[in-house]
């Protein structure tokens, strides 16, 4: 499958139907510069995301962006964050390999001396009931959007 990404990049990717559960206890943590490229990802984001560290950093956190996920969910983001306010939100993932996992994460800006320095995102768990109701609904909003 081929995505196109907001930056016009494009990449190829085979996409498998299998969720890695998230484990228990653990926190996804990274940082982004204020473009959203990847600045730091702990060994968490590592596992999970299926990307050896030195593949993750210095590249755009949309390359875990599952084609399931609609784009609203990402202007939204986008536009709160840039608003120097916090967001949270249910998100589907595409691992390296092509398989997926739901995070329910927050976003916050990263503000120095007045300036943005970029973004801290934080993923935990998710309830089986909140992915199953965002599953639905993203569905829905991706049919709208068609």
């Amino acid at each position: 499958m081929l995505i196109t990404y907001h930056d016009g990049s494009i990449r190829d990717v085979a996409i498998v139907d299998q969720e890695v559960p998230y484990p228990d206890g653990k926190l996804i943590v990274s940082r982004t510069d204020p473009s959203g490229v990847i600045t730091h990802a702990n060994q968490a984001f590592v596992d999970m995301s299926g990307y050896p560290l030195n593949e993750l950093i210095g590249t755009s956190h949309c390359i875990l962006r599952h084609p399931d996920m609609p784009a609203t969910t990402f202007n939204d983001l986008w536009a709160t964050i840039k608003a120097g306010k916090k967001w949270h939100g249910y998100i589907k993932n595409l691992r390296k390999d092509g398989a997926y996992y739901w995070v329910k994460a927050t976003v916050i800006p990263n503000i120095r001396n007045g300036e943005l320095m970029g973004y801290t995102s934080v993923r935990r768990k998710p309830s089986r009931s909140k992915v199953e109701q965002c599953t639905a609904l993203y569905l829905q909003m991706n049919m709208l959007s068609s």
